[in-house]
């Protein structure tokens, strides 16, 4: 059984149907990627599926629990965390109290000072800047402590908005690096991202989107030799 399964998943806003009865699944382990252009409807498949939306028809199925209905805050107890597209980090509060925030559904301190060391192993930066205010940080540092606020959850399956927007190209690459380690320690990612290439490079399977429907899925590396992905997303 998958970790996670969409099913015929239908969302409008007002009259207009953002997705168009999409279907696709992640198993354990995998690191799948959802490409396509921009409006293409990435964003809104990741706030449907974490409960920031509620879809018209379909449903969205958590291991084998259906979780369609269930409430963003209920969904983050079960083990999914959601790293925002533009980062979302708390700008008035402290680096450490974004991370503490992270752990809102961690009742155990000893566990949550386990994951806060854990978080600054995997992000050495944010331990040496925990006492600055969140909103002073560049952005490659406020996109890891986004990241790092998700692990304090301790998910099962980390779902991603464009983690590389707006980085220089070798920041670009240590997201891409965490995203890896992440990955090989146990951790699910569903990634949405503009950069089609790194995507599909550090993908195990990839859908396409296309204003609110899946055009093509597969082996990401298949895609990647794909002439029309080509020509469409990675600007060969």
């Amino acid at each position: 059984m998958a970790m996670l399964e969409v099913k015929d998943l239908q969302v409008y806003y007002g009259m207009i149907q953002a997705i168009k009865g999409i279907s696709f699944e992640v198993n354990a382990g995998e690191i799948i990627a959802l490409i396509g252009a921009n409006g293409a409807g990435k964003t809104t498949t990741l706030h449907t599926i974490t409960g920031l939306l509620s879809p018209k028809a379909g449903s969205v199925i958590f291991e084998g629990q259906d979780i369609t209905k269930t409430p963003a805050h209920k969904i983050v107890g079960l083990g999914m965390a959601h790293v925002p597209e533009g980062r979302r980090v708390f700008a008035q509060l402290t680096v450490y109290q974004n991370l503490k925030m992270g752990a809102y559904t961690r009742k155990d301190k000893t566990e949550i000072d386990q994951m806060l060391e854990t978080v600054y192993r995997r992000f050495p930066r944010l331990e040496e800047r925990k006492n600055q205010v969140a909103g002073t940080l560049s952005g490659g540092e406020q996109q890891m402590l986004a990241m790092g606020r998700a692990l304090m959850s301790k998910p099962k399956l980390v779902l991603m908005d464009e983690p590389s927007m707006g980085l220089s190209p070798i920041l670009v690459n240590e997201i891409f690096d965490i995203i890896r380690s992440l990955n090989k320690a146990g951790t699910t990612v569903l990634l949405v991202e503009q950069n089609a290439k790194k995507a599909l490079a550090v993908a195990d399977r990839a859908y396409v989107l296309e204003t609110g429907r899946i055009v093509q899925s597969g082996d990401a590396k298949v895609l990647m030799n794909d002439e029309s992905i080509k020509k469409a997303y990675l600007g060969e």
